[in-house]
């Protein structure tokens, strides 16, 4: 069974450049705990869509991996938390085709579709955090010798 080491992290989102490392991690951190190429290019697709959101709308602030388990199970566990302005009109944010920029983000309905577990708390004036869970499909194939 996969340890912690290499997948829990705390990771501040204040900048483009801090994109990068959030994608990186969420790639290493999904493929250390099995996940394969397609489970791990969505789970990284819902990230960085999430802590551009974080940077954008939020002004900044950071994100948390961590291993989840349920029984014999184990996922990632994500969290991008801001003290931004926090969502006006939740039900709103989430609908398909929704988003409050210019840009071609998918917006939360479409991370939330990329994951297995989503859940968004926001309050106006006090921020927004968007917690994202992501099991892998099939337990890792055990390498055999040729």
């Amino acid at each position: 069974m996969p340890t912690s080491a290499g997948v829990e992290a705390c990771l501040p989102i204040q900048s483009d450049m801090d994109l990068v490392w959030v994608r990186q991690h969420v790639r290493q951190a999904a493929g250390l705990l099995g996940f394969g190429l397609v489970e791990q290019t969505k789970l990284v697709t819902a990230a960085s869509e999430l802590a551009r959101n974080t940077l954008v709308h939020g002004g900044g602030g950071r994100m948390d991996s961590s291993r989840e388990t349920r029984g014999r199970a184990v996922g990632l566990r994500l969290t991008f938390s801001d003290k931004g302005p926090g969502i006006l009109d939740l039900e709103r944010a989430l609908s398909d085709g929704y988003t409050s920029s210019d840009g071609l983000g998918m917006g939360l309905g479409g991370a939330k579709r990329l994951v297995h577990e989503f859940s968004v708390e926001s309050a106006p004036g006090e921020g927004t955090a968007v917690t994202v869970i992501s099991w892998p499909s099939a337990p890792p194939r055990q390498r055999r010798g040729i």
